[in-house]
């Protein structure tokens, strides 16, 4: 079973694995309902999805018809503006078929023009806020991709008492000197005032050589029993972290399995070696890769 552990300051004991439900974008019915039946008896007591996972929220709406007392139920949106932003999140809310979520994230919060919006008088964050007063959402959080996103969410957190951030954390990204810093930065700042620090592209081996290749999962991710269980590990082996699947729903039994077992993280010299094996490299490097 995978263990659970408190999401920050929110009093809920989150499943250390997220299903990260980008994973429903373009599923069929049938297929979903497969899937999301294999979630609970994994121990995965917590949900995350966007306005932008194409049909996510609307695959999700008929199990949590059934479930939604059972899941910690997180969404995003991509909106800056207050009332765009309050018009996202009760569309997710229609969508879902829920009278409130969990957590609502701004999704991507890094560039320096969109987070001033967020945050100035009559922005997304002062909306969310009147919406969590009225208990159509619990908490806030932001989320965001690329090397700078460490540094701004350290920025975000001095501005506003987000309940949570998420980034990407892998032996690769980690490679660079500056994203390791800043995360290292943003790790004590999350763990001295209780903030839930998500991650993303944990089995992540490198951007597709051919974008016809693109599959389920806008990078190529690993595909090694083996290495997926390193890369878990690596993510699960520190304490603070929790580990959002992939949107590649064929790894999942991969991901929970490894998850569901011992959680010693691997050494610097093991990943290395997958970098080495299976032609590893990071999916964002500061500059041309820096946007999805």
């Amino acid at each position: 079973m995978i263990e659970r552990a408190p999401f920050g300051s929110t009093g809920h004991y989150s499943s250390r694995v997220i299903f990260g439900a980008a994973a429903l974008s373009r599923m069929s019915p049938e297929r979903t309902d497969q899937l999301l039946s294999t979630l609970l008896p994994a121990g995965i007591n917590h949900i995350d999805t966007a306005a932008s996972y194409g049909e996510s929220e609307l695959r999700l709406a008929p199990w949590l018809a059934d479930h939604r007392h059972e899941v910690f139920l997180a969404t995003k949106t991509g909106d800056r503006t207050g009332p765009t932003a309050r018009a996202s999140l009760e569309r997710s809310l229609e969508r879902l078929g829920v009278d409130h979520v969990d957590l609502i994230q701004l999704h991507n919060l890094v560039e320096p023009d969109e987070w001033e919006t967020a945050h100035r008088t009559g922005g997304a964050v002062e909306a969310l806020a009147q919406a969590r007063d009225e208990g159509l959402v619990r908490f806030i959080g932001v989320t965001g991709h690329g090397t700078r996103i460490a540094g701004m969410h350290l920025r975000s957190l001095d501005e506003f008492p987000y309940s949570s951030v998420l980034l990407p954390y892998n032996f690769a990204m980690l490679d660079n000197p500056g994203y390791r810093a800043d995360v290292e930065a943003l790790l004590a700042v999350c763990a001295n005032r209780q903030v839930a620090v998500q991650t993303i592209k944990a089995v992540a081996r490198r951007r597709w050589p051919d974008p016809e290749q693109r599959e389920f999962s806008w990078y190529q991710p690993l595909t090694d029993e083996d290495a997926i269980g390193r890369a878990v590990r690596y993510v699960l082996g520190q304490s603070q972290l929790f580990l959002n699947t992939t949107s590649d729903a064929r790894l999942l039994p991969l991901i929970f399995e490894a998850a569901a077992g011992d959680l010693t993280a691997p050494s610097d010299d093991e990943m290395g070696a997958d970098i080495e094996a299976h032609d590893m490299t990071p999916l964002f490097d500061g500059a041309d890769l820096e946007r999805i």
